[in-house]
């Protein structure tokens, strides 16, 4: 034997001896019996786990052992490991039709609403920490009473404007001097002085920047900025003082436009901390906004499958529901032995009272149409309606095609006034509803046309009660 089958071999005995209960699976009896012919003992099933269960272990393990061995197994060892799958994807298919289609339905809904569930848990947007240069960052002044502010309505003289230049140029000084509390109190009593400058509010929030309270600073430049909203300085003290507070895209805004108005070099220099936070910010949030996005319409997607699957599930049952309703109330599948009496796209020859009676019933019993036809065998035009007859009751199986000879049945014939041959009466329920006469082959074929139509959509003409003798 060649090197490669006996490796084979090797691994489907070593297959069974690691899982010995799945020789006792009904695929593998023509295996078992061979061993027992050998005398060899199959050992009994250790574990009474389920057909699913075992099958899911012979799978895996027919794969391991396909993995061992490559995949240029022979035949037969192939088909060993590989009736598991087979088998397996059976039981499943068993399991999902013993089911009932509400049952399919809420399985459906009930899938979808986990696999929802599941994608909200798996995408719940937990925004990682951003790392930002905050190395100027300070603690806010919150605790700092509010410094004076001047009352806008107040009217100005003129004196009062050259002493709020006195104390302006007063608080410069002390600023060249590094004495900044005492610059602040002269920019306040100028402040009161002269309330309608924007550019005292704006020296005097410069100088909060310098002495790092931010929260003062901004309420100084915000005043300014209402007096002149053109302040560069206002919109710089402010830019600076939110950068210092980490409002990073807000300090930006303003420190650009600061330089737009009137640019110098420390308004470029803190624009070169601040826009690289602003940067990480706004790419930061540009990434959680496209993971937001995208679970938002991972959901909308699964709630489109989840209410299309629920659709199709309903469809199905109410199909299932229309076809059980339909069977139970086809005459035909509660009264076989009608539909089998009528030997569908055959013409039936009647030879006796009793059984055109008993063909009358049965088509009645199954709301079919019936068409009786007299004829002759000495009859030249009935022998050229004949094929035509036989032909049309294999084109209308649902219609039923009688054949009585009036030398047979005369009493048949004279009870409906059978005058010539050939004659075809159209009878529904027992009752006359039409009749062709002659070998009137369009005619006929006409007739049938349409009473197979009204037939077909339950639309009856008035039926004519026959009477023998007419």
């Amino acid at each position: 034997m060649e090197a490669q089958k006996v490796e084979q071999l090797q691994a489907f005995v070593a297959y069974c001896r690691s899982n010995p209960s799945a020789l006792h699976h009904p695929s593998l009896s023509f295996f078992t019996d061979y061993l027992h012919s050998l005398g060899a003992r199959i050992p009994p099933d250790p574990t009474p786990v389920s057909a699913s269960s075992s099958l899911c272990s012979g799978l895996i393990a027919g794969v391991h052992v396909t993995r061992l061995v490559g995949s240029h197994l022979s035949l037969p060892i192939r088909c060993l490991l590989l009736v598991f799958n087979r088998d397996l994807k059976g039981h499943m298919k068993m399991e999902s039709d013993s089911g009932t289609a509400a049952a399919e339905e809420d399985y459906v809904g009930e899938k979808f609403d986990r696999a929802a569930e599941s994608a909200g848990d798996e995408d719940e947007i937990v925004e990682s920490d951003l790392e930002l240069d905050g190395g100027e960052l300070v603690v806010p002044d919150d605790d700092d009473p509010p410094q004076k502010m001047g009352d806008p309505s107040v009217a100005v003289s003129d004196e009062s404007r050259d002493a709020a230049q006195a104390c302006k140029a007063k608080a410069i000084d002390a600023v060249s001097e590094g004495k900044l509390d005492e610059a602040v109190e002269h920019l306040s009593e100028a402040i009161l002085l002269n309330p309608t400058s924007a550019i005292l509010y704006a020296t005097r929030a410069s100088v909060f920047v310098k002495l790092k309270k931010p929260n003062a600073a901004i309420r100084d430049a915000d005043e300014a900025l209402q007096i002149n909203p053109d302040s560069a300085k206002g919109y710089k003290s402010r830019g600076m003082a939110k950068a210092m507070l980490g409002r990073w895209e807000e300090a930006a805004k303003d420190l650009h436009l600061a330089s737009k108005l009137d640019f110098d070099e420390e308004i470029d220099s803190v624009l070169k901390k601040v826009e690289p936070n602003v940067q990480k910010i706004e790419a930061h949030r540009r990434k959680y906004e496209r993971l937001r996005k995208e679970r938002e319409m991972k959901k909308a997607q699964l709630e489109r499958q989840r209410r299309r699957a629920e659709a199709e599930a309903a469809y199905e049952r109410a199909k299932k529901e229309q076809t059980a309703r339909s069977k139970a109330s086809d005459p035909e599948v509660n009264d076989p032995a009608a539909a089998a009496a009528l030997q569908d796209g055959n013409v039936i020859s009647i030879h006796s009272s009793s059984e055109l009676e008993t063909k009358f019933r049965a088509a009645s019993n199954l709301s079919r149409l019936v068409i009786l036809y007299f004829t002759a065998t000495w009859c030249g035009p009935c022998r050229f309606m004949a094929p035509l007859y036989k032909s049309l009751a294999e084109k209308h199986p649902r219609i039923v095609f009688l054949k009585v000879d009036i030398d047979e049945l005369g009493d048949v014939a004279h009870r409906w006034n059978v005058n010539s041959v050939p004659t075809f009466f159209f009878v529904k329920n027992g009752k006359e509803i039409d009749k062709v006469v002659g070998a009137d082959k369009n005619g006929l074929e006409r007739k049938i046309a349409l009473h197979a139509g009204e037939s077909e959509n339950q639309v009856e003409e008035e039926p004519v009660e026959h009477a023998p003798g007419e």
